[in-house]
């Protein structure tokens, strides 16, 4: 799928690597950019039931960026899809941009929480998934991504210890494991979801058929969690 934008021209996957060239700075946290590109375009190209229309549609789905560090990437995508202007992109990170070095949800079309600081997304996603619950509104999936260095902070053992018992399941966590995460468990990062009560699968996260299974893969009653396996952020 393929998305027209700024005046009919159409943008696709192999277009994402030029756009996120237009941004440049000292501070482009680029391996954490990089590490998120697939994940990001799988779940806007083919899986999120939200486009530049529906962003105030209370039946959108809602997509939560926790790795808010280092976002060429969701720029970059949001791009692709019409969020926002492509001729943005280049001002990135500059005083006066609405893009900057962790997105704003009030300036950036499409982001529904602005993050960078680690272990906020996965508890307002739990928020977020209760509160659709309390509304009656079943429709609705909520997604957020984080990186692995973010299951380091105690508000995501919480969050992730609250949501299987409370079976959330409309609630859906990407974790970018780019081998980050500072105490990492025996049995890895699925397991830790699995002890919780949570759906879980880890895949190659470059492998866009793989990642399309995992996330669409049904888990009735529970919390789904993908852990999208990426090549080390120091390698």
């Amino acid at each position: 799928m393929t998305t027209a934008t700024d005046q009919g021209r159409t943008y696709g996957y192999d277009d994402l690597p030029r756009l996120m060239g237009l941004m440049t700075g000292d501070e482009k946290h680029g391996p954490a950019a990089t590490s998120t590109l697939d994940v990001l375009w799988v779940l806007y190209d083919r899986v999120l039931k939200v486009t530049p229309e529906r962003r105030a549609d209370p039946a959108r789905d809602r997509f939560l960026l926790s790795k808010g560090h280092g976002p060429m990437a969701y720029y970059a995508v949001l791009a692709a899809k019409g969020f926002l202007p492509v001729e943005w992109l280049p001002g990135f990170g500059t005083y006066d941009s609405p893009l900057g070095h962790h997105p704003d949800r009030v300036l950036v079309p499409g982001a529904e929480i602005g993050s960078g600081s680690l272990g906020h997304g996965l508890p307002i996603a739990v928020g977020t998934a209760l509160g659709l619950r309390a509304q009656g509104r079943t429709e609705p999936a909520v997604w957020v991504l984080i990186g692995d260095a973010e299951l380091d902070e105690g508000s995501n053992h919480e969050a992730i210890a609250y949501a299987g018992p409370a079976g959330l399941d409309r609630l859906h966590t990407v974790v970018i494991d780019n081998s980050s995460a500072s105490h990492a468990l025996p049995g890895g990062i699925a397991a830790r979801f699995e002890a919780a009560g949570w759906s879980a699968v880890t895949v190659d996260g470059r492998d866009h058929a793989a990642l399309y299974a995992a996330f669409t893969a049904p888990h009735p009653g529970r919390p789904h969690v993908v852990v999208a396996r990426v090549e080390p952020k120091n390698a």
